[in-house]
């Protein structure tokens, strides 16, 4: 277990799936975990009770980050609560599949509001407000480069984030932070198993050299390193963590 006693790390999109397990592993680490959902409280008070129950410190709030006025709210009551924030963790995100032929404007608007336009309204305040020596990981896929059919529009939002991640940790220079993003592939859960025939998700699991789906521990491993003592050295970086796939 790694000491970050008096560390805050506000996790997006935390009451489920990989934002679960980044936020329960952060919590295990020491950080003091703000566990943020857009819409399920129950289970964001899960993640909250699983973490003090596993003797960590932990506090959900809401906040849909499309929204500038509810990032900044959360921003400001994670610094009235603890005194600051250390961490970001950009997991929130939402994927919606089909070609750029078949995509709605619906489905390409909700994909930059949520995928680009919350993760720049999150970096744009930890960028202001992140204590010095802070670590900032946003959530790429792996998809930016294995580029299948009808991920068009949903790759272009994660593509996106990682020219931003490189570009920031230039901008915060003097102040050691890093800005880092993590590039998942093919992962077990709700947003990547649901409606997927039990053929291609088979497909899919065999497509890495390690013949298996990446777990939500996994990822939250990864960005563990990042966010702690021995991720220090890496910056501006995106570490794609997906069993060998691409």
């Amino acid at each position: 277990m790694t000491n970050q006693t008096n560390r805050v790390a506000i996790v997006t999109g935390a009451s489920g799936g990989i934002g679960a397990a980044v936020a329960e592993r952060l919590a295990k680490d020491g950080f003091t975990v703000v566990v943020n959902y857009a819409g399920n409280s129950a289970s964001a008070a899960a993640v909250v009770a699983r973490i003090e129950s596993a003797g960590g410190r932990a506090v959900a709030a809401q906040a849909d980050i499309s929204d500038v006025a509810a990032v900044a709210r959360m921003f400001d009551s994670a610094e009235t609560a603890f005194g600051g924030v250390d961490v970001l963790i950009n997991n929130a995100g939402i994927m919606n599949l089909a070609t750029i032929a078949d995509s709605s404007d619906a489905l390409f608007d909700r994909h930059i509001a949520v995928n680009l336009k919350g993760t720049f309204n999150t970096l744009r305040e930890a960028a202001r407000r992140l204590r010095d020596g802070g670590r900032i990981v946003n959530f790429s896929s792996s998809v930016t480069s294995l580029l299948q059919p009808t991920y068009g529009v949903y790759a272009a939002t994660k593509a996106a984030v990682e020219a931003m991640t490189s570009i920031l940790a230039k901008e915060l220079r003097g102040r050691n932070i890093t800005v880092n993003a993590i590039a998942p592939g093919p992962t077990a859960t709700k947003l990547f198993l649901d409606g997927k025939p039990q053929e291609v998700i088979e497909r899919l699991s065999k497509l890495a050299p390690l013949e298996r789906l990446g777990q939500p521990q996994d990822i939250a491993d990864a960005v563990a390193f990042l966010a702690g003592p021995d991720g220090a050295w890496i910056n501006g970086q995106t570490l794609r963590a997906n069993g060998g796939i691409i």
